[in-house]
């Protein structure tokens, strides 16, 4: 099965929890061994977003933001790198054809932004189209996606199933929310109409939730075009 994992800005605090990473690295490896090919890109975090707005107070441009931002996530792929040692390919890529290159191994492979302007979510909806993913997995820290922010409204409601477009809608009028922040950008979310790929959102708190949507089980929410 091949698998696309978005790990996002929550997995990545201030304070980086080492313990987390390994957890998941133990996953990585578990997936890779069982026969599996992964690919993981890592969101920005908070560290991101204290660079970019002190580089927004210095007078940067957007673009310069959106560069800063790259390069804090390619920081966090590195992290996973370190820790995934032989089973994974030894850089995160930073174009398309080096993606491919780096798919090509069958090795792990794990990447942060490409392009300024794409968030990671986009990236990772590239990623799971340019490998023909059996499915996108995005990890936040709620139990999927809701009509509400939960951490704000009680009576926010978790959607199991969700399309893509009905995503987009919801998106564009600000209601959808996962971890206190808007799900997926326009991009992203068009790539997934247009590809067909199935995308699992779950709390990516608990590593098990995604062996047991590898293993056909129902967690978090299911974003799929009907």
């Amino acid at each position: 099965m091949k698998i696309v994992v978005k790990l996002s800005g929550f997995f990545f605090p201030s304070e980086l929890e080492v313990k987390n990473i390994e957890a998941y690295v133990r996953l990585f490896k578990k997936l890779r061994r069982a026969g599996h090919r992964v690919l993981i890109v890592t969101g920005g975090g908070e560290n991101a977003r204290k660079y970019i707005r002190a580089a927004r107070t210095l007078g940067a441009d957007e673009a310069l933001c959106d560069q800063l931002g790259i390069e804090v996530t390619r920081l966090n792929a590195r992290l996973l790198i370190f820790g995934l040692g032989e089973e994974v390919y030894p850089e995160p890529p930073t174009s398309v054809n080096e993606l491919k290159h780096a798919l090509a191994t069958g090795k792990i492979v794990v990447m942060g932004g490409l392009t300024p302007g794409h968030s990671t979510d986009a990236v990772a909806a590239i990623a799971a189209e340019l490998m023909r993913a059996n499915f996108l997995i995005r990890t936040v820290d709620v139990n999927g996606v809701y009509t509400a922010d939960p951490k704000k409204n009680p009576k926010a409601k978790r959607l199991s199933k969700v399309s893509p477009m009905k995503m987009l809608e919801l998106v564009m009028s600000g209601k959808c929310w996962a971890g206190g922040y808007a799900l997926l950008d326009p991009v992203a979310i068009k790539i997934l109409d247009r590809s067909r790929i199935p995308t699992w959102v779950l709390n990516g708190k608990d590593p098990e939730n995604i062996e047991k949507i590898i293993n056909g089980k129902k967690v978090g929410t299911f974003v799929v075009k009907e």
